[in-house]
């Protein structure tokens, strides 16, 4: 539970004006004339303004030391409100630029000479040796006082810039996501609407199995589109977006799903041969999703950008690694007869659309691997077509590692 500031401003008050009255109590017997109704007024005043020293503490300050240097000119003792005078300067000391406190800590000292003078003390050299010595010494406290203040409001500042831009970055990774299903999903769409239209009249067996993968395509990206905008929600979670709507959440895709979704690829027209080699390893969800994400966006590329070629997902457990590999041979359908027309042509894609296959997708994977600690190389192969290697460490404990990407 936090405590108002002026409610600590008060309690700080309570304990000179306490002292303040133990002392003014006392003055009979030190030799000092006992205070009367006008002194303790002058007590009072004295005291009273620390309780908003917080709010004006240079304000503060001054009424203290005209109130108490008028207190002393009556002839009563110094020392009564000297706590007072201390707690208003280390204030100053604490809230304040240097000039402000120096200005002040010279008016401290020389009040505190005055009342010496004033009150025609014997010791002389030790109230100049006070009025050195307690100035110097608050304002030094009240110096890392400030910083301290300084360094926290500061730290709070850019705790709370971090904790913005890790939402920002949250966002773009979500917005990653989507555009990793999304793309996915609209690719096969795409392709199996084409197929429905064109074989419509023709074969209805064909155009009615296309018009399923459509539904079921479009069934499964709005799953995904309804558990990313959860996670977009700021007052909900996916569990409680999922109960509003009586259902479960949406699993996170993994290894387990990579066969259904190399079966809506195949069904948009590009073969592909899923390959496991080596002894499967337990990975976490979160590499799984990684995985996932990779060859989706591999196979959707083959899907956009080089249709009818046949294409090679292949995953290799060795050496504590796993290795994930999509390549594609880069024929389009309807092109094999290009091949005769010049070399390489009709066995890959043009630049151009390497660039394309690259793209915006290339960020993604890149970062997914980064954040496992893995590697991975995005490129044309020598052979032909296009390639996708992704590398990461099968150990929760592996060592993160940045990132490389080769073109």
């Amino acid at each position: 539970m936090r405590i108002h500031p002026l409610a600590v401003d008060a309690l700080t008050a309570l304990v000179p004006a306490t002292v303040a009255c133990l002392l003014g109590a006392e003055a009979a017997t030190q030799g000092w004339p006992p205070l009367d109704a006008s002194a303790w007024t002058l007590v009072a005043l004295i005291n009273l303004p620390l309780v908003v020293r917080g709010r004006a503490p240079v304000g503060v300050f001054l009424v203290i030391h005209l109130a108490w240097i008028v207190y002393v000119a009556l002839g009563h003792w110094p020392v009564v409100n000297s706590p007072a005078a201390l707690v208003a300067f280390y204030t100053v000391a604490a809230t304040r630029p240097h000039r402000t406190t120096a200005v002040c800590a010279v008016l401290m000292g020389g009040v505190w000479v005055c009342a010496g003078l004033i009150s025609d003390s014997d010791a002389m050299a030790a109230v100049v040796g006070q009025a050195v010595g307690y100035p110097l010494v608050l304002w030094r406290f009240g110096y890392h006082a400030r910083r301290s203040a300084e360094l926290a409001v500061r730290l709070r500042a850019e705790q709370a810039e971090r904790a913005r831009r890790e939402v920002a970055e949250e966002r773009v990774r979500i917005a990653r996501e989507l555009h990793d299903v999304v793309a996915h999903h609209m690719a096969v769409i795409n392709v199996q609407a084409g197929l429905a239209r064109f074989v419509f009249d023709t074969d209805a067996g064909t155009a009615r199995g296309a018009l399923g993968a459509i539904g079921d395509a479009s069934a499964e990206a709005l799953a995904e589109l309804r558990r990313m905008l959860g996670l977009l929600r700021s007052d909900s979670t996916p569990d409680t977006e999922a109960g509003a709507q009586g259902g479960a959440a949406e699993p996170t895709p993994g290894l387990d799903r990579l066969e259904e979704m190399v079966d809506r690829v195949r069904a948009g027209g590009v073969p592909v041969d899923l390959r496991v080699r080596g002894e499967p390893a337990p990975l976490s969800s979160g590499v799984q999703l990684c995985v996932y994400r990779v060859v989706q966006e591999a196979l959707t590329n083959v899907l956009k950008h080089a249709p009818g070629a046949r294409a090679t997902v292949e995953l290799r457990y060795a050496g504590g690694q796993l290795t994930v590999s999509v390549a594609d041979d880069g024929r389009a359908a309807g092109k094999d007869e290009g091949k005769s027309e010049g070399k390489g042509e009709g066995k890959g894609v043009d630049s151009d659309k390497m660039r394309e296959h690259v793209g915006h997708g290339l960020i993604g994977m890149r970062e997914r691997a980064k954040l496992y600690g893995g590697t991975i190389v995005v490129g044309p192969r020598s052979e032909g077509g296009f390639g996708v290697r992704l590398t990461l460490p099968t150990s929760v404990h592996a060592a993160r590692r940045g990132d490389t990407v080769a073109e």
